[in-house]
């Protein structure tokens, strides 16, 4: 098994970092990693999930919610073609650290046969739409919540 593990701070309270995350239906607005996702963010439902690959090409895939705790975390398991072939244990998680301020961590757990031949590119592209989609969150959280103070 590996980990893919980002964080940003975000100078916005947790609770409207999750409001953010949590509006699906907003994803195509903000998110340049993950494009969309159908569905509903309640235990064990199936999701059809869209991201954008390093090459640029969206893919498809229907993961099952699997961790879901309001304003802290949420998470799916996800399978490219077979259980246990490219297995994805995506989460993400806030930690409230002071007002007005949160740590978004933005990880994923990969395992299966094909992981070690991905492992490179996994690193360095699939870490870089990470990062997109952390600051992009990072910039619409704090930017609604200077709004909200003024």
């Amino acid at each position: 098994m590996r980990e893919l593990r980002t964080e940003i701070i975000i100078q916005a309270p947790i609770e409207e970092v999750w409001k953010i995350l949590m509006d699906f239906d907003r994803y195509p607005e903000w998110n340049p990693f993950v494009i969309s996702i159908l569905g509903k963010a309640k235990l064990r439902e199936r999701l059809k999930v869209t991201l954008l690959n390093p090459n640029g090409k969206p893919t498809t895939f229907q993961p099952k919610v699997t961790l879901l705790k309001e304003h802290q975390v949420f998470g799916w398991l996800g399978s490219l073609w077979i259980v246990g072939l490219f297995d994805g244990h995506h989460t993400f998680e806030m930690q409230d650290i002071g007002p007005g301020k949160c740590r978004f961590l933005h990880r994923e757990e990969f395992s299966g046969l094909l992981v070690p031949l991905f492992w490179k590119l996994i690193d360095t592209k699939v870490r870089a739409g990470f990062e997109a989609m952390n600051e992009k969150l990072k910039v619409l959280a704090e930017a609604v919540s200077e709004k909200q103070r003024l």
